[in-house]
């Protein structure tokens, strides 16, 4: 069937399209200095992201530096926790033994026995070794005597790095300031000193108690913050991914258009 000429034409004018886009892209990918860098830089095997934004670029940078700083408050206030973790476990400890300390005090009816005066020394010297054991990376956490340092002050507080501007100090109660060198079996053997004795014992029991809620409560409360902190971490991330999956043009995109814009497109694009 022969062509009209209308026919002939586009045929004619396609092909010439055809061979000027084929002429012009050996040129610039296979002749001369300039074809090949064009060449290296669209064809070679380069470890580059080909889409680049510098707008997109710069939010993403950002969104990483954010993460990154929350990760490490959220590990900040973890590590906090686990200071107070390590306290509270010493503190647990002196609790038991002085309730332990008070009930062998309340079972002696005269004078104590061999057995209830040594588990009663026992009791003592473990607490008294406790104090100044109980440490975390080097930071003494009960014994007031090893502070006023560049970690912990002389009240006892820890300052944690945790949000992007600022933190805040975990407090430590000194040990000492209770005072248990006073406790002694030697006031077990009669009824006045027993019982001046297990005022004592009684009195220090009721404010390691204290100490001990009061560390219970601040570990829950630091770990429930770095649960929060590691989760805006992870939304953080999220908005970094989601910055990532916009279109942006590439550079393969921009130097074809230039090439199709001087050669003719066999699409209309127009419209």
């Amino acid at each position: 069937m022969a062509l009209s000429d209308y026919e002939r034409s586009l045929l004619i004018d396609t092909s010439m399209q055809m061979m000027q886009q084929s002429l012009l892209s050996n040129f610039l990918f296979q002749s001369g200095p300039v074809g090949q860098s064009l060449r290296d830089m669209m064809l070679a095997p380069r470890n580059v992201v080909p889409r680049t934004n510098p707008f997109d670029e710069a939010i993403t940078g950002t969104l990483r530096a954010d993460v990154r700083t929350t990760l490490q408050n959220a590990a900040n206030v973890s590590e906090a926790a686990a200071m107070v973790g390590i306290a509270n476990e010493s503190v647990s400890t002196i609790k038991s033994n002085l309730e332990e300390m008070k009930a062998i005090i309340e079972s002696i009816s005269t004078t104590p026995t061999a057995a209830q005066t040594s588990t009663y020394n026992s009791l003592r010297s473990e607490i008294l070794s406790l104090i100044p054991q109980t440490e975390y990376n080097g930071i003494s956490l009960l014994d007031g005597t090893k502070w006023n340092t560049d970690q912990i002050d002389s009240n006892g507080n820890v300052y944690i790095q945790a949000y992007k501007n600022g933190g805040f100090n975990v407090n430590f109660q000194d040990f000492n300031a209770l005072n248990f060198t006073q406790l002694t079996s030697a006031n077990l053997n009669n009824a006045a000193n027993r019982a001046t004795e297990l005022s004592r014992v009684t009195n220090k029991l009721t404010s390691t108690t204290i100490i001990n809620d009061i560390y219970t409560n601040r570990q829950s409360g630091l770990e429930y913050q770095a649960e929060n902190l590691k989760g805006q971490s992870e939304l953080l991330e999220q908005a970094v991914e989601a910055r990532r999956q916009q279109p942006t043009t590439s550079t393969e995109d921009i130097l074809l258009n230039l090439l199709l814009r001087d050669t003719g497109s066999l699409l209309d694009t127009s419209s």
